[in-house]
């Protein structure tokens, strides 16, 4: 019953004094929604990163070969300084865990159709290709095995929108310059989401057969190589076996192997530290607020110098004083904190609708801000309602 009353009691102090309890609540709802939307915000950002990754799975193993920093390696006569098409595939045959092998070639000709210059790179691909990445086509065929040195290719989805603006017949069957070349477009991609494990943008790439691309530039290397695993797979131990693998074909060749889920687990641990990082600079916003608390508590204080000592004479006790200030503290925090939560989800949700990412409802950072802003009422709050309980009840009653 004291409780209520109190809660009752402090609902008209603070209806009482609007301004003043107005200003006390902006600065925790100003700290509580930084917090939410700044956590929120690390964490859709986080998850869409990590999306991006489990869309073509996490059984993934790329390979990056580049030069070895030793250049008198590079000079030495009879090494080897690329792989072939043959040695690259047969990495398959280097553990039994690996289920695909898709080398791939990127090139940097200018490609023109119709005279007009296009936004495009070039990709040498086989077939296996399509299956690792998972490139859906719109219209017509992928690159086969079959099509050896012929001149087809596949172009994606944003490279048919530029050639649509330029043409109003159907790009498929027609022809595209790579270089100096003539390429028939066979195929067109569906809209591919962009992905960094891949070092590619398929929306905008000319796909040619791999053994074509070498034709172009004899600088059509085969330095990247996706391979796709087993579920479950021992990624140390696969990892140990392509190193062994590629070393005895080229053993002067700098090598980079990439596995999808240590890359994820590696963004999960930064996504901890971000998150906790943001949560501690919203934080001091949340202490401004708290600090702001105190200062209009304190005022009322001094306000109501005259009511405290009325009610410490007539039977009163310290306990009920210091009760209902710290009260009026809190029922200020968790009226702020709700709001704080509301408007801190509201400014993540735009964040994820302008960036386009999926917005997802995270429970931790709601949680924390408003569990901080119930703390930071009940911190700030005590003083001034300690204060308050100690007032001499004899000079209270002389204040003005």
């Amino acid at each position: 019953m004291r409780l209520t009353s109190h809660i009752q009691e402090g609902m008209l102090n603070l209806f009482s004094s609007k301004l003043r309890s107005v200003l006390a609540l902006l600065g925790v709802l100003v700290g509580t929604a930084s917090v939410v939307a700044m956590v929120s915000g690390g964490e859709l950002a986080t998850n869409e990163a990590i999306k991006q990754f489990k869309t073509l799975g996490t059984d993934l193993l790329a390979v990056t070969i580049s030069d070895a920093a030793d250049e008198e390696h590079k000079l030495s006569s009879g090494v080897q300084e690329s792989l072939t098409l043959l040695q690259a595939q047969q990495i398959i045959s280097a553990d039994k865990q690996i289920r695909d092998v898709a080398p791939y070639t990127q090139l940097y000709n200018p490609v023109q159709y119709n005279g007009h210059d296009m936004n495009a790179s070039v990709m040498g691909v086989t077939d296996s290709f399509a299956r690792i990445v998972h490139i859906e086509l719109e219209k017509g065929r992928f690159i086969s095995a079959l099509d050896g040195y012929q001149f087809f290719c596949v172009i994606g989805h944003s490279l048919y929108e530029q050639i649509k603006q330029r043409s109003f017949s159907d790009p498929l069957g027609q022809q595209i310059q790579v270089g100096k070349n003539i390429f028939t477009i066979i195929g067109v991609a569906k809209p591919w989401p962009e992905n960094s494990f891949v070092y590619a943008v398929i929306d905008s790439a000319v796909m040619i057969p791999v053994l074509s691309s070498t034709v172009l530039s004899k600088y059509a290397t085969l330095n990247n190589i996706i391979l796709r695993l087993t579920p479950n797979a021992d990624i140390d131990q696969v990892k140990n076996h392509v190193t062994d693998y590629m070393n005895q074909h080229l053993a002067n060749k700098r090598l980079f192997v990439r596995s999808a889920k240590e890359l994820i687990v590696r963004m999960t641990k930064q996504s901890q530290i971000l998150t906790v990082f943001l949560g501690l600079i919203g934080s001091i916003s949340l202490i401004v607020g708290g600090i702001g608390v105190m200062n209009i508590m304190l005022v009322s204080v001094v306000e109501r110098r005259r009511e405290i000592g009325i009610r410490l004479a007539v039977g009163a006790c310290s306990r009920d004083i210091r009760s209902l200030f710290l009260v009026e503290a809190i029922m200020l925090s968790l009226v702020g904190g709700t709001l704080g939560v509301i408007i801190g989800i509201i400014i993540a949700y735009i964040i994820a609708l302008f960036q386009s990412w999926q917005f997802m409802l995270f429970l931790l950072p709601p949680l924390i801000g408003f569990t901080v802003s119930v703390a930071t009422g009940i911190f700030f709050g005590f003083y001034p309602a300690y204060k308050a309980s100690q007032l001499d009840p004899i000079q209270a009653l002389r204040s003005e």
